[in-house]
Order: C-alpha cells, then structure tokens, then sequence
C-alpha cells in the first residue's frame, strides 16, 4: 500500500497536466573560436553545419573562456 501526501500528489497531478517542474534546467551555448581569424561560432551553429569549419576554411576552434577568474583562499 503507498500512502502519497497531499504536496506529493499536487506535483504529480502538475506534472501530468504539462505545468513547470520544481527544478528548472538552464542550458548554455558554449562558444568557439576560430585559431586563424578569431571568429565567434555558437555550438548550435556548428553543428547545423555539414562540416565543421569556419568561414576563412580553418577547421581548427578552440573554445571561448568565460572572463570570470576564480580565486581560491590558501589552505
């Protein structure tokens, strides 16, 4: 016998019905950069093409750091 609680069926019931999960997941697009002429290509671009390579015909990318810089306190 499963005994459900009246906070646990609301979920389900939201669930089934299409209405928004507790946990909300954020995608990012990771960017790329051409080592040649330094163009900026989004993932979602790269792979809509047949071949990956950029417009100047370099098929080398690396990819874009974000320009946070973490520091960590000394233990």
């Amino acid at each position: 016998m499963v005994i459900l609680r009246n906070d646990m069926v609301e979920d389900i019931t939201l669930n089934a019905m299409g209405g928004s999960d507790s946990v909300a997941s954020e995608t990012f697009d990771v960017l790329y950069s051409c080592l040649r002429c330094g163009t900026a290509v989004s993932n979602t671009e790269l792979t809509r093409l047949p071949e990956i390579k950029c417009i100047c015909g370099f098929r080398v990318f690396v990819k874009v750091r974000p320009p946070v810089v973490k520091t960590i306190k000394a233990v």
